[in-house]
């Protein structure tokens, strides 16, 4: 496929399988990573160019980052080896983390400067669902920008979302995953009060999910992650409480009461402290079991 050179930043457990799908749709590919062993074997594994951030910046089209905190995306841009110096006028930037939405902004406007584009990406669905291709994208920028960035994130994504302007993505994932990490822990607590009384959890869920209680951990996280005691989902605690963090922050710069987010908020800050450094997010269960 003839296409722009992409250069895809952070290839950890969502970024391989996101940089793999941009591979094999045949666009020109650098990559570039923390690591530079984990790099190297991607490179090899998909014939994709490796090297130095700045050089495959001079070069590219568009950029992605899809990195843990927008603090480290805006090292990879504006830090002492970052890359919008050497950024082309007119070069789209693709910032596919859950990151701060003012940070976001303030990003954008200082690449606007040299006429570089920024949108916000952020994604929904998982290892999984980016090893398919089925991501749910979220995308905050100019209506020309978010066109000029559909055919690479319909290599990675079946849902392409448009939210509003440059930031509105990064609220609405933040947002999202407050959602999704308040039904979580809801579930999680049903299941583990009826557990309590007798009741068999597979069989909770199967009537929760015939029933009204139903939502997404009751259908797809808690039989195939908590209670296999797999805990193997692929998204982080700690990237979720960062997220819940985020969307209170926002919250609190709207003046928005939040009683539910709080008290989620203050349950996955619990279980940061008790878990593992590398838990899975779906290990947020193990808190709820005590030795009966």
């Amino acid at each position: 496929m003839d296409g722009p050179f992409v250069v895809f930043v952070g290839i950890g457990n969502m970024g391989w399988p996101m940089a793999a799908r941009i591979a094999r749709a045949g666009f020109g590919l650098g990559v570039a990573d923390a690591s530079s062993e984990r790099v190297e074997r991607f490179a090899t594994e998909f014939h994709a160019t490796c090297g130095p951030l700045r050089e495959l910046a001079a070069r590219c089209d568009v950029l992605v980052t899809m990195l843990p905190t927008s603090n480290i995306v805006e090292q990879v841009l504006f830090g002492q080896s970052g890359a919008s110096d050497k950024l082309r006028p007119s070069t789209l930037v693709v910032e596919m983390s859950s990151g701060v939405p003012s940070k976001t902004q303030a990003m954008a406007q200082r690449l606007a400067a040299t006429d570089i584009h920024l949108v916000d990406a952020p994604v929904s669905g998982g290892v999984k669902r980016a090893e398919t291709g089925e991501l749910a994208i979220m995308v905050g920028g100019k209506a020309a920008d978010v066109e000029r960035a559909r055919p690479l994130l319909s290599c990675m994504g079946t849902s392409i979302l448009p939210t509003g302007d440059v930031g509105s993505a990064h609220a609405m994932k933040a947002l999202n995953n407050i959602l999704s990490a308040t039904g979580l822990a809801a579930a999680l607590e049903v299941v583990e009060v009826g557990r309590r009384f007798g009741l068999d959890p597979q069989t909770m869920l199967d009537v929760l999910n015939g029933a009204s209680g139903q939502n997404n951990a009751t259908s797809t996280k808690v039989a195939q992650y908590v209670l296999s005691e797999t805990y193997d989902a692929g998204f982080g605690l700690r990237l979720m409480l960062k997220d819940i963090k985020i969307a209170i922050s926002l919250a609190r710069e709207l003046d928005a009461e939040t009683p539910i987010g709080d008290a989620c908020l203050e349950l996955w800050a619990r279980a940061a402290e008790e878990l593992p450094p590398d838990a899975d997010h779906t290990q947020v269960g193990s808190i709820f079991r005590t030795d009966d």
